[in-house]
């Protein structure tokens, strides 16, 4: 009977710790200390709250299920504390042991961290009722940690944008930037202004791109082909109350100067034009035109409590102001200089009212041309430049560079994925995303808000699109917001990750899936002249097997362990199995240590100062280029093109040379129309030997991202000089190396 027993007891034993995980918590805290036993949830667990925070536990009762009682014992019980722990407002520990659950903040702030933590422990554990004991003191890095979402180029309802903020909140996010206005549609009821939401809300074309290669006409409210919508103030006001109690603040944005030809289409006397359909830009040296934006503001303000309030300032396209006689006569009588001295003027006085309405200002980061307002909060998109100049000028910045954190971005190979705008985000370089650049003096680092993940919606027409594009890219950067930087680590964050692809199907999320694509990455050594090739994936703990001969891997090829060097040229090809069965694509990484690697290039023209990559050593320094040509790796060219003189040191006989380049016609990447080589022992002769040409095939129609390796057979040729001329098509050029053997 003794041995039946202990057999029992240990069988229960097994029972319960398959019922509980380890705790995975994300954004990572300051102190997770895991201990024994667990809390199980029953039908008679309550929760209870000092006085401040029984607004905070009605909320916690809503999303657990469990009672909230307002006197009496509960056995989940939020606690006010003033302690050097959770002496900030925002932070919070957390106790949960076997017969109580205990919540401590000093502030609001806090004891929302600490429910939603519970929360997504909850939402986390293979029975949600069954949770580990655990002890977490916790706080944020920063105060800023923002999403955005564009509701203009696709309207989505309130249900979606409840769950957004629902989904914010479970991560620590506290700023949701509600993009309303837009040429694609104004989406806010304004009062004084009712055309803004009986026409200029409503667009003829559902697909926005269709719409934008049409003439962008708007229609009334009530036309059987409308497309659009609008939310009413209430329902506005619905959303900031939805999201306060949630601990997080709603930003607004409205569009001024450019990107508002919804509005100029409806009011078109605030145009320079005075006529519809003829530009996207307010006219500022009508006085109206400020008439217009005050009222509007006071309106936005009035639903609004925030702190701040966006005015855009992107992308305004300056030349009607330039040939405007009201523009011309502003700028003569406020002595501007120019053009981007009037936008200038135009912010300013904007920050100016918003200041006496005791609001302040934020603008996209061109709202630093022509000077910036006073006490301006700068938003820098466009790499982290305009956040460093504003930061290192005394002004507070939000950190949005696109490179680390436009969610519009393909996530894995675009061949895979559907069509985006163009660039490359994968998971792991939103987690490697550093707010506070290194540039920045240290005295200036404060003035780094935080950081804020953007989600422009040209390509997600709808809500599924939306949450596949953003989770769990959000989830990586949460961690990058709160989190302390010694508490960040990929591996680490990856194992966690796990737990939450559960929590993501428990809410019925449509998250983008662990692709099961491997992602190669070389070092050259030229000391052994070898290669080292290692594979990187989103898959967690992934079994990869490999070739070295170009053949597809099966089950039984060689055990990928460590990085695999690779002397001299070889295929290998590397592939995921889960069990027997290979999974996703194989790739092939072909190691292509050769004739021109470390030799010296001459640029017979320049490249481009937007994409230096790796500047005079990029084509013939042994790296391809990744699925995005921001890498570093690939080399950009306007103008002329490519057109570089590779000297090899001496002549010697040639069998090939290969030059890579991309196409991706959404921002502008097409392939070159041909490509020439030249091939002689005197650079001076180089011109006057016969010209090898290839023509492209790829046509410029193609739109999604593709890859062409032009090859040329040179067998038979000597030669020390090689010149590659690749011409510009239209847009940009990119190319990553030229590969010579």
């Amino acid at each position: 009977m003794k041995r039946l027993g202990l057999i029992a007891l240990l069988a229960a034993g097994m029972q319960a710790q398959a019922q509980t995980g380890r705790v995975n918590v994300i954004p990572a805290p300051v102190q997770v200390q895991e201990q024994t036993g667990q809390f199980t949830i029953t039908p008679q667990t309550a929760i209870t709250a000092d006085a401040p925070f029984g607004e905070v536990a009605a909320l916690l009762s809503e999303h657990s299920g469990m009672p909230f009682r307002k006197a009496g014992m509960g056995n989940v019980r939020i606690l006010r504390e003033i302690t050097r722990q959770v002496a900030d407002s925002a932070a919070y520990r957390l106790l949960i042991g076997p017969k109580e659950i205990r919540i401590y903040a000093s502030g609001r702030a806090g004891a929302l961290h600490g429910i939603y933590t519970l929360l997504q422990i909850m939402a986390t554990q293979p029975d949600p009722k069954i949770l580990p004991a655990v002890a977490i003191s916790d706080r944020p890095r920063f105060g800023y940690r923002g999403l955005h979402l564009d509701v203009s180029r696709h309207f989505f309802p309130l249900t979606f944008v409840y769950k957004y903020i629902d989904l914010m909140a479970m991560y620590k996010m506290n700023v949701f930037h509600w993009h309303i206005t837009d040429g694609a549609g104004w989406r806010l009821e304004i009062k004084k202004y009712p055309a803004l939401t009986q026409k200029a809300a409503w667009r003829t074309h559902a697909n926005y791109m269709e719409w934008w290669k049409s003439p962008r006409h708007y229609v009334e409210e009530g036309n059987p082909n409308a497309y659009g919508g609008f939310y009413t103030q209430d329902e506005a006001r619905a959303v900031v109350a939805y999201a306060a109690r949630r601990g997080i603040t709603v930003i607004p944005e409205i569009e001024m100067p450019g990107h508002s030809e919804e509005v100029l289409a409806v009011y078109p006397h605030l145009s320079c034009a005075g006529e519809p359909y003829k530009q996207s830009e307010f006219c500022l040296g009508n006085d109206s035109t400020f008439t217009f934006l005050e009222d509007v503001l006071r309106e936005v303000m009035d639903i609004f409590p925030s702190q701040y309030i966006h005015i855009g300032g992107d992308e305004a396209d300056k030349s009607a102001w330039k040939k405007c006689p009201k523009c011309q006569r502003r700028m003569k009588e406020h002595g501007l200089a120019n053009e981007e001295a009037l936008q200038s003027y135009a912010v300013k006085r904007m920050e100016k009212f918003l200041i006496a309405h005791n609001r302040k200002l934020m603008g996209w980061d061109e709202i630093l041309e022509g000077g910036l307002a006073p006490e301006a909060t700068v938003m820098s998109w466009r790499g982290e430049k305009g956040g460093i100049t504003a930061a290192s000028e005394g002004h507070d910045v939000v950190m949005t560079p696109g490179g680390y954190c436009y969610f519009d971005s393909y996530q894995s190979d675009p061949s895979t994925e559907p069509l985006t705008i163009g660039g490359y985000l994968p998971l792991s370089k939103v987690y490697a995303y550093e707010p506070i650049p290194a540039e920045l003096p240290a005295e200036k680092a404060h003035h780094v808000l935080g950081a804020q993940a953007n989600v422009w919606a040209e390509y997600m027409p709808t809500t599924y699109q939306v949450e596949y594009m953003v989770f769990p890219r959000m989830i990586a950067l949460s961690e990058v917001l709160w989190s302390q930087q010694e508490k960040r680590g990929w591996e680490d964050f990856k194992t966690r990750l796990q737990a939450h692809y559960r929590l993501l199907q428990r809410k019925q999320v449509n998250y983008y899936r662990p692709s099961w694509q491997l992602e190669p990455k070389t070092v050259i050594d030229t000391i052994r002249k070898q290669t080292i090739v290692s594979f990187q994936t989103e898959q967690f703990q992934p079994v990869v097997r490999y070739t070295l001969d170009g053949s597809r891997p099966t089950a039984n090829s060689t055990l990928y362990v460590k990085p695999v060097e690779v002397p001299g040229t070889a295929t290998l090809t590397a592939a995921i199995f889960r069990d027997t069965m290979l999974m996703g694509r194989p790739v092939t990484v072909p190691v292509n240590y050769h004739k021109a690697i470390g030799k010296t290039v001459t640029y017979n023209a320049p490249w481009s100062g937007s994409y230096p990559a790796q500047q005079a050593q990029t084509l013939v320094n042994g790296y391809r280029g990744s699925l995005t040509y921001g890498d570093g790796q690939w080399q950009g060219f306007l103008g002329k093109g490519v057109d570089v003189t590779i000297d090899l040191g001496e002549s010697q006989p040639l069998e090939s040379l290969s030059i890579g380049f991309m196409q991706l016609t959404g921002p502008g990447v097409y392939m070159p129309p041909h490509v020439q080589v030249q091939i002689a022992d005197d650079v001076r002769e180089l011109a006057l030997t016969a010209t090898v040409t290839m023509e492209n095939d790829v046509p410029p129609t193609h739109e999604k991202l593709i890859f062409k390796d032009f090859k040329f057979n040179l067998s038979g040729r000597h030669g020390r000089y090689i010149r590659v001329i690749a011409p510009v098509q239209k847009g940009f050029l990119f190319t990553d190396e030229i590969i010579v053997y």
